[in-house]
């Protein structure tokens, strides 16, 4: 036994307990750049609540009993509202409406501790987001009211009923049937194979208008519809849980598969614009899987941190090993790139709901590239952090066994990295979002005092991930999408950390700034040892020297 360890102290230290948001000391300074003072202040109680019971209760609950998923229910719907925050003007206490990045630093906090729930939490903003906006006013007013609402027993959650077996990402191949009655309304018959939150209280569905109702083949052919869990008189639906997923990871929430055999629903939109509406949906929950991915990743390099520096091995701290040191600097990069992303997105929307030029455009790129790249850092990242535990991080006892098993949902749900890599050229071709991005990311060069060589490489980079991305927008250029979703993910998340340090006075976001450009972007000799560039280091930037003069 170490002189320096207790005689009780456990071998493998739990860090189960630690409040995970008073300890994210990172995340402190990040708030204090990005929310408006009043509001930070108002929040720190709740920020500091929610990242106590991430950090012990939540983090206990097993659900074994029912009664304990309900119990993370209250807490996030209703206790919290994660679902309800955006759509209302007095959450937690706060008169008006609350920035989107409230609410994403509320599920940054809990999917630490519970990722499967922050499914029905997204889908139930997401689906109230998109009846708002397209939903008949009669709609709106009928149903409004118990999605947004914070009372736990009068609460409605949402899904989304989207995936058939032979159709998958392929829209245009939806076999579910709609067929409108006499009476202009809808019923909807056919298999949809997987659904999450199954027993949801409504779900935005997808089917086609049979034959009788005018329908045609194709995308053009696919509407949106709301599918009520209970009828007006209080009756179930005509549609039924066949069975439920047997899943590699979010165990916590039931996924199921639905035969809907008649059931009555809802036209949402225009009819055979279905795609169109739902993907205002989608984007919303792919934007909500960035964030979950960027928590997974936060709780996996916490977890790693906290091992190093507890336990000793050889006479000295695991933390004072230099391969450890590095190891955790690879693990660091993309959880700190995640949570930089998050931020400039959840700006991005705000923007955008606002109405501000060139918002959308820039949010419409910004929501693929944090959904593909920082989903698929996660599922390494948790992977990596594991092995800090050692044998004991593959033992359920700890977390990180689960946090890998969840990591891998985040890039196949909503679209698998395939196709959303696809939607970043997307957004290129059909919204101009390229220069816009440019346009973003010089804007935080400008406001940003950097060494010039290390801008200069900044920019230099950012032009060639540009080039590259109009490259794989040109016609059979698909092949390239995922590489210059990579470099535009890596160029902008650079530039964001660096501006972030230079207004935080953060050494350690700079230089993860630097490492990012250095390791994820820039070609290097595998053979040499790694070598920071000289000039990125500079004692002071032209600008500072300027206004020195």
């Amino acid at each position: 036994m170490s002189e320096h360890a207790p005689e009780h102290a456990h071998p493998i230290p739990d860090r189960h307990g630690q409040n995970l948001f008073s300890t994210d000391t990172e995340l402190h300074a990040l708030l204090a750049l990005y929310l408006p003072d009043d509001l930070r202040a108002h929040m720190q109680p709740h920020f500091e609540r929610l990242g106590g019971l991430a950090g012990g209760l939540l983090d206990e609950q097993k659900v074994v009993k029912h009664p304990a998923y309900i119990e993370m229910e209250r807490l996030a719907l209703s206790e919290f509202g994660l679902a309800a925050v955006s759509h209302r003007d007095d959450t937690l206490g706060w008169h008006g409406k609350m920035p989107p990045l409230v609410k994403y630093v509320l599920t940054y906090l809990f999917v630490q501790a519970e990722f499967g729930l922050c499914c029905p939490v997204s889908m139930t903003d997401s689906l109230t987001r998109t009846l708002k906006k397209f939903g008949t006013p009669e709609l709106v007013a009928r149903y409004l009211p118990r999605l947004t609402s914070l009372d736990f027993d009068e609460l409605a959650q949402g899904a989304m009923f989207m995936t058939e077996q032979a159709a998958g990402s392929d829209i245009a191949a939806t076999a579910t049937l709609a067929h409108q009655e006499a009476d202009g309304s809808w019923r909807l018959t056919g298999d949809k194979w997987f659904c999450s939150n199954p027993d949801a209280d409504f779900a935005m569905v997808l089917a086609r208008a049979d034959e009788a109702s005018g329908g045609v083949a194709g995308m053009k052919g696919v509407s949106l519809f709301l599918l009520p869990r209970r009828l007006d008189d209080g009756s179930l639906n005509r549609y039924r849980i066949i069975r439920l997923k047997h899943k590699l990871g979010t165990r916590s929430m039931a996924s199921g598969e639905i035969r809907l055999e008649g059931a009555r629903a809802y036209l949402v939109g225009e009819a055979g614009r279905g795609f169109v509406q739902m993907a205002d949906m989608v984007n919303n929950s792919r934007l909500s899987n960035g964030v979950r991915a960027a928590g997974l990743m936060r709780r996996a390099v916490a977890e790693a941190e906290f091992i190093a520096s507890e336990r000793r091995a050889f006479g000295r701290t695991l933390a004072q090993m230099p391969l450890m040191q590095r190891q955790l600097d690879k693990l660091r990069l993309p959880a700190e790139q995640a949570r930089t992303m998050v931020c400039q997105t959840a700006l991005a929307l705000a923007r955008s709901d606002a109405g501000e030029p060139d918002a959308y455009a820039l949010l419409r790129i910004l929501t693929p590239l944090i959904k593909f790249r920082a989903c698929r850092d996660a599922r390494k990242v948790t992977g990596d952090a594991m092995e800090v535990r050692g044998g004991c991080g593959y033992i359920e006892e700890w977390s990180d066994a689960r946090l890998v098993r969840d990591a891998h949902l985040g890039s196949i749900w909503e679209g698998t990295s395939n196709i959303v890599a696809l939607d970043v050229i997307r957004a290129v071709k059909r919204e101009g979002s390229l220069p816009v991005l440019r346009a973003h990311c010089e804007k935080l060069l400008a406001d940003a005092t950097l060494a010039p060589g290390f801008a200069k490489a900044l920019r230099d980079a950012l032009a060639r991930a540009a080039a590259l991305t109009e490259t794989a927008a040109h016609e059979g250029g698909d092949v390239l999408a995922r590489q210059a979703a990579s470099a535009l993910y890596h160029c902008t998340s650079a530039i964001a950390m660096a501006w972030e340090a230079s207004h935080t006075g953060s050494a350690a976001r700079l230089r993860w700034a630097q490492l990012v450009l250095l390791h994820r972007v820039l070609p290097r000799d595998p053979l040499s040892p790694d070598a920071m560039p000289a000039d990125w280091n500079a004692a002071a930037s032209e600008r500072s020297a300027t206004a020195l003069a």
